[in-house]
């Protein structure tokens, strides 16, 4: 005589009832949070929306009538994007090469990052050693330090290097033209650090202990679970990370600013932005196509890491 298995479905615990993730799943389906999520994408768009039509308007219509006008009296033209990416002029063009400094500055800045966080966090998480803790801690409350306490400091050493009882322990950087790219990455990854090891570890911290038992039970080393395990797994919190940090550094305006300097060689497209509106400010219809060039490349990184974004924000987050 056998004895049947009682199953256990989907989404419910042993004695039955749905788990926790279950029913936060469920109060997100209502028709209520949906409304909600309609009307929030809705006065989120319409911004953006309103900012494509008028970078499609020309200058005396931008600046005398609101862009809903366009509706009832539409009038399109391309020269304000001619102007902005092509233009010869130096005080509305050549926007082409800021976008390269762009790219050059942000690429590097999410990839250090990632890099040096993604080790911390598995360092922290499972491997044991003194004082693991107090570490861990003081870099969480890193996160609440602001980073312009930290600009003069920065760019101190970088101009003078560090110098201990007379003795220089780290030499100045002295660096000039597209080589304060570097500056500008240094920067970006000791501001990112702090708030992506915190991310990645409590990330890591999860993964089931039985499998990296399993794994040193099989002989494999620290590095070999960190590349063979643990990266595969963490990849949506390294894709909801490395969106977070491209969109910072690609909208940064400061940082880029200080540490690369406003020159034709370094600066990124914020720099350039904030000049194309003049200087008294007028020239709206240079930055309605302007600012539209410039969140193509983030909408398009978002669109495409969409799917690990979310699944990186909610993993972890419920428990069953």
């Amino acid at each position: 005589m056998t004895t049947a298995t009682p199953t256990v479905g989907v989404g419910t615990q042993a004695t039955g009832t749905p788990t926790r993730a279950t029913r936060v799943r469920k109060r997100l389906n209502t028709r209520t949070a949906t409304l909600v999520s309609i009307v929030i994408a809705l006065l989120w768009t319409v911004p953006t929306f309103g900012l494509f039509i008028s970078s499609f308007r020309p200058e005396n219509e931008i600046k005398t009538t609101g862009w809903w006008t366009f509706f009832t009296n539409p009038q399109f033209t391309l020269e304000n994007y001619q102007e902005v990416l092509f233009s010869s002029s130096s005080s509305s063009g050549q926007l082409a090469s800021y976008f390269i400094n762009s790219l050059a500055i942000t690429i590097p800045s999410v990839l250090f990052p990632l890099a040096f966080a993604s080790l911390a966090a598995y360092a922290l998480a499972w491997i044991n050693f003194k004082g693991r803790d107090l570490l861990y801690i003081a870099i969480f409350a890193l996160q609440i330090v602001p980073l312009q306490m930290a600009l003069v400091p920065l760019l101190k050493f970088f101009s003078t290097g560090v110098t201990i009882a007379g003795v220089t322990v780290l030499p100045a950087w002295d660096l000039v033209d597209e080589q304060k790219f570097a500056q500008v990455w240094f920067a970006h990854t000791c501001f990112a650090l702090p708030f992506a090891v915190f991310l990645l570890h409590n990330f890591i911290s999860q993964l089931p202990r039985d499998l990296m038992e399993a794994a040193r039970v099989d002989g494999a080393t620290h590095p070999k679970i960190f590349r063979t395990i643990v990266l595969p797994l963490i990849t949506p919190a390294l894709a909801a990370f490395g969106i977070f940090q491209f969109l910072w550094v690609w909208n940064d305006l400061l940082v880029a600013l200080i540490f690369a300097g406003g020159g034709n060689e370094t600066a990124p497209l914020t720099v350039r932005l904030a000049e194309m509106a003049g200087t008294r400010g007028n020239e709206w219809q240079r930055l309605t196509a302007g600012a539209f060039v410039s969140i193509v490349v983030p909408l398009i990184v978002f669109l495409s890491l969409q799917r690990y974004f979310v699944r990186g924000l909610l993993s972890g987050s419920v428990k069953g």
